[in-house]
């Protein structure tokens, strides 16, 4: 019987093709290159911008800030709740479902997962 991976173990880090920084708000802006054939063409056409910035709110922005390299989500789960308390529920399945986004769009990658017997 296979195991089903537990998102918690994974270990989220930041790509390094997203350039980001922090506005006077203390929120994340992530730096996002809209490439591609289409992308390009409207770019021409209809002056489109080359890049698009997406900005993060309160939760998203602490969680970015937590991402690491070495902070299993379980971990950034906890400092999660410590900053948001009641706010940030349901918990882990905002978190886990926020991260897999982040990684879906190619933000963050799984730097590795936790080895349990």
């Amino acid at each position: 019987m296979a195991k089903k991976d537990n998102y918690l173990d994974f270990v989220p880090r930041h790509s390094k093709v997203m350039p980001w920084e922090e506005d006077e708000n203390g929120h994340v802006q992530i730096k996002r290159e809209n490439l591609g054939l289409f992308n390009r063409i409207a770019q021409v056409i209809a002056k489109k911008p080359r890049y698009s910035y997406i900005e993060l709110d309160d939760f998203g922005s602490f969680i970015w800030k937590q991402i690491d390299g070495k902070r299993t989500i379980y971990e950034i789960g906890h400092l999660v709740h410590d900053e948001f308390g009641d706010k940030a529920e349901p918990l882990y399945n905002r978190l886990v479902g926020f991260i897999r986004t982040l990684h879906e769009n190619r933000f963050v990658v799984y730097e590795n997962k936790i080895k349990k017997d």
